[in-house]
Formats: C-alpha cells, sequence, structure tokens
C-alpha cells in the first residue's frame, strides 16, 4: 500500500500546487476559490501570506515521498478551519482522508470546522469519515462556478 505522509511545504512545492489549484474539474468542486485559478501572482502572494502566519500549519501532502497536494488548519474569524486539496490525478485512493487524520494528530485545537459545497460529496465523505459532523449550511457566491451555492459547515469537537 502506498504511503501518505505530510511534511512542511517548500519553495520548491509552489509550481506543482500552483497547477494543481488551477484544474478546471478540482476549481469546480472546490468552487470557493480565488477570483483566477489562473493568476499566479495572486496564489504566489497568498501563499507567502498564509506561510508567515503563526497561526496557520500548512504541510505538503506526499504519496510514496511525490507531492500530490497540501492540507492545512487555519484561524478564520476565532475558529480553526481545516482545508485539504488532492491533484485530480490522485482523487478517490483516499489520499485526502489519511492526510486528514496526520493533521488531526498535528493539531490539537478542538473543535475544527471544515467546509465544503454541499454538491461536494467525496469531501464531504472525507470530513464526515474523520469525524466532523454537520452543523449547518450557508449560502455564498462561490467564485469558480459564478453562483452563490450552498456550503455545509462541519465540526470536529473531540
Amino acid at each position: 500500500m502506498a504511503e501518505v505522509a505530510l511534511r512542511p511545504l517548500e519553495d520548491a512545492d509552489l509550481d506543482a500546487l500552483f497547477e494543481q489549484m488551477r484544474d478546471p474539474e478540482s476549481v469546480r468542486m472546490a468552487a470557493f476559490v480565488g477570483r483566477d485559478p489562473d493568476d499566479r501572482a495572486a496564489f504566489d502572494a497568498h501563499m507567502t501570506k498564509i506561510r508567515a502566519r503563526p497561526d496557520v500549519t500548512n504541510r505538503a501532502i506526499t504519496l510514496d515521498g511525490r507531492l500530490v497536494g497540501s492540507v492545512a488548519a487555519f484561524v478564520i474569524e476565532g475558529d480553526t478551519e481545516v482545508t485539504y486539496w488532492v491533484d485530480r490525478a490522485f482523487w478517490g485512493r483516499g489520499i485526502a482522508g489519511r492526510a486528514l487524520e496526520l493533521l488531526l494528530h498535528e493539531v490539537p485545537v478542538r473543535p475544527l470546522y471544515g467546509r465544503a459545497a454541499s454538491d461536494n460529496l467525496a469531501s464531504l465523505k472525507v470530513l464526515r469519515r474523520a469525524g466532523f459532523v454537520e452543523v449547518g449550511t450557508e449560502v455564498g457566491f462561490a467564485g469558480a462556478r459564478g453562483i452563490e451555492i450552498e456550503e455545509t459547515i462541519l465540526r470536529l469537537d473531540a
């Protein structure tokens, strides 16, 4: 079985992560993303900002040593949230779930929150398998889709 691991994000990871995060199908599924996934300057500015924040745990996801995505915990409006992104070529292999499990061991803060577009069943499944439970929904503008959609909010207490 392939080994999923986390490691600190490196400058050398940024080109690959940028490419992963501009894949059209991935962007559509994530829904709530930056204005223009093809804007490298905006991506670089965002990554510089979050990598400098002490309240962000940002990790590269590797599969047998190969970079396949990223996972993070960050504070927004006083709540700690998790997020993950896996290269679409590796979807359906349990990588996001394993990466989230590893991150949960590294980040002791509880409660933790996760969000996903309500029609992103795969991402909701990852969060639920990790023990997150639904606590509500919100409707917001999904830049990737150009419309307002429902987003499911989940919480992990233990």
